[in-house]
């Protein structure tokens, strides 16, 4: 379909309000910025794997949690004790509290998470503990 008269900055302004959802039970679903949740994961490492989960993300979790409609956002490690060297701190975008939970759904029994997931831990568990907060951005927020 071709729009006639409606330029970049028109197109972009009529479609800042819907995002378009990876697959969720095998239909796409759309949502609205209202519904977009943001979910704020800390991992906590057991001694000396940052780096195994920092490579294990690097190379292969994202690419996975992009294929599954899982946006990330933004990743960091902290500079300070106690939590520097051994917590990964993420945030993911998700365009409903719904489509989270399904697209979580379809990440855990991706065939490759599997494999990976397996592989970087050959010599160990990597993660200890997860903690997991969704978030609302509020409306004083600037826009993400």
């Amino acid at each position: 379909m071709v729009l006639k008269g409606m330029g970049a900055g028109a197109m972009a302004s009529a479609m800042a309000g819907v995002e378009v959802l990876a697959q969720a039970g095998g239909k796409a679903v759309a949502s609205t910025d209202k519904d977009v949740v943001y979910e704020l994961r800390v991992y906590h490492t057991y001694e000396g794997k940052l780096n195994d989960l920092l490579a294990r993300f690097r190379d292969h979790t994202r690419t996975i949690f992009d294929r599954h409609g899982i946006h990330s956002v933004v990743y960091w490690t902290p500079t300070d004790a106690p939590l520097a060297g051994k917590t990964l701190f993420y945030v993911l975008r998700h365009p409903s509290r719904t489509a989270a939970t399904a697209n979580w759904a379809a990440f855990h029994d991706d065939p490759e998470w599997k494999q990976v997931s397996a592989a970087s831990e050959v010599n160990g568990k990597l993660v200890e503990t997860v903690e997991s907060t969704f978030l609302q951005l509020t409306d004083f927020s600037p826009h993400l």
